[in-house]
């Protein structure tokens, strides 16, 4: 009894005794491609936010125009993100990575030449399509060539580049205007795309075009998509300045972005695989999920764009003192990381996805109160805050978003989060510059409205302006500019207290979460 309960030293040893797999050396070279392509098109969102207004100045556009330098590229993500899945199996894996870095290469040099407004909205229209598709793609390379005990590393890997590649893109902005010129911004990316294609040539195989799939496309969701997000941004963007529907090309871009949209629901019915499955949204969990989503991606976005335009108007900030102030986001994720996995595990969903929400929020709140005087070190405590509740909310809303729905529909409910996301960032910034337009002239029109022309004190501070300035015209000059600087702060004041607010009404939409399964690994999202 005793030898036959005795192990055999010669038995072969049973799966669960067998050696857990190991990724060789060609698959962690494309995962590092994967990562790197993913790294690069992050850090391309908001390179540009604190060497924006040098920008501007460059190529001859307004305040509220360079906001259009910003929007295109996330605009043209969001179309282009929930095609990727389709175009893999069409071109293959390989083809389309390296399609997609090479023309982010053509995109990237037409944009560092450009001396041109509309030359600066198509290249960075282009590096959104091209850069957009190498954000899923890692994930799928993840996914394909890594072993299920070594895809956490993986995925932690790609989250440390999601969130670090909006943050140090100011810094990295900023440096190389101030060090070089902004047009090294977009220069830049040519040796990473270098890079990046020789290890997509060592680390993934070449795999046959399925062409016949052009067929199967959603032809009707895909051009609706494009026309209804871009008219719509172009509606945002321009309404303001355009006096709305009094004007002709408002009108037009209303009823491009009606029929986009409804080419889109068209497609929903029409479509075998529909490019966005907006149905998924009728799911109470994944619809809360994509709302707070949104609204991450407002915050998000819309912090990293507006806190280094304050900085440089308010302040007289350098693109790269900008940049440092909105790297402060990045430490506490940075180092969160790292616990990542355990929080997972241990943390309840709706706990966590609270937590981040409302410290999001407060981080928001604690920048309405600017003053004329503020600088960057007023912005530390909530840009350190930021970055806490950002790598809560967001990494454990995108885990619920695919946990959300069945697992065929996994792939779909993640592009469609990310695609939410992407939209808050990109009506953040929509608004943002039709925040700016109302107002500023509001806040202008109450102060002057305060400064009586007869009153003793307003005439004793123009006299005593003008002995020191030399002359009565200078004074009122100076007077403007004062009343001028002061509306401009509470103008973002206004900007930060609405991202505040508006993240902390959607707090209760915690309740609809449901807990993350126990045991189970990361989900792989995008």
């Amino acid at each position: 009894m005793a030898s036959a309960a005795a192990p055999r030293r010669d038995a072969s040893p049973t799966p669960a005794q067998a050696a857990p797999q190991r990724a060789d050396l060609a698959a962690w070279l494309a995962v590092a491609a994967g990562t790197l392509g993913a790294f690069m098109a992050t850090l391309d969102i908001s390179i540009v936010n604190s060497a924006l207004p040098t920008i501007q100045g460059e190529i001859g556009a307004s305040g509220t125009e360079g906001a259009w330098v910003a929007t295109a590229y996330l605009v043209a993500e969001i179309v282009i993100i929930p095609m990727s899945a389709w175009l893999t199996r069409l071109l293959g894996l390989r083809t389309f990575l390296l399609i997609a870095a090479t023309l982010f290469t053509i995109f990237s040099v037409l944009c560092g030449t450009a001396d041109t407004l509309p030359q600066m909205i198509v290249g960075r229209i282009g590096q959104g399509f091209t850069g957009g598709a190498m954000i899923p793609t890692a994930q799928t390379i993840i996914a394909q060539r890594l072993p299920r005990e070594q895809q956490p590393i993986g995925i932690s890997a790609f989250g440390m580049t999601a969130i670090l590649g909006p943050v140090l893109g100011p810094l990295v902005g900023g440096w190389l205007t101030e060090n070089i010129s902004w047009h090294y911004a977009f220069f830049i990316n040519l040796p990473i795309c270098a890079i990046l294609v020789v290890l997509l040539l060592v680390g993934l195989k070449h795999e046959k075009a399925q062409l016949h799939l052009i067929g199967e496309a959603d032809w009707l969701g895909i051009l609706g998509l494009a026309l209804g997000l871009g008219g719509l941004t172009v509606f945002l963007e321009e309404g303001q300045r355009e006096q709305w529907f009094s004007s002709e090309l408002i009108r037009y871009m209303a009823a491009i972005s009606v029929l986009g949209f409804a080419l889109l629901m068209a497609g929903q019915f029409l479509a075998r695989r529909p490019i966005i499955k907006l149905r998924l949204l009728l799911d109470r969990q994944f619809g809360s999920v994509a709302l707070m989503g949104m609204v991450v991606g407002v915050v998000l976005y819309g912090t990293s764009y507006a806190i280094p335009q304050f900085l440089a108007a308010i302040a007289d900030y350098n693109a790269l003192q900008s940049g440092k102030v909105v790297l402060l986001s990045g430490i506490p994720s940075f180092f969160m990381m790292a616990i990542v996995p355990i929080l997972l595990r241990h943390v309840d969903v709706r706990i966590a996805v609270g937590a981040g929400l409302l410290i999001m929020g407060t981080s928001a709140l604690l920048d309405s109160t600017l003053t004329i005087d503020a600088v960057g070190a007023d912005f530390v405590e909530s840009q350190l805050l930021r970055g806490v509740g950002q790598i809560l909310a967001m990494l454990f809303l995108s885990q619920a978003a695919v946990r959300s729905v069945p697992p065929v529909e996994a792939g779909d409910a993640s592009g469609l989060f990310n695609s939410a996301r992407n939209l808050g960032g990109s009506f953040a910034l929509a608004g943002i510059s039709v925040i700016q337009d109302q107002r500023s002239w509001f806040h202008s029109r109450r102060i002057e409205e305060t400064l009586n022309a007869n009153s003793v004190m307003v005439q004793d501070y123009i006299n005593g302006t003008a002995q020191s300035l030399g002359g009565r015209s200078t004074a009122l000059r100076a007077l403007g500019q004062q009343i001028q600087g002061q509306a401009l702060v509470m103008t973002y004041n206004d900007i930060f207290w609405i991202m505040g607010v508006g993240t902390l009404a959607v707090l209760p939409l915690v309740l609809f979460l449901r807990p993350l399964p126990k045991g189970a690994p990361p989900a792989a999202t995008h």
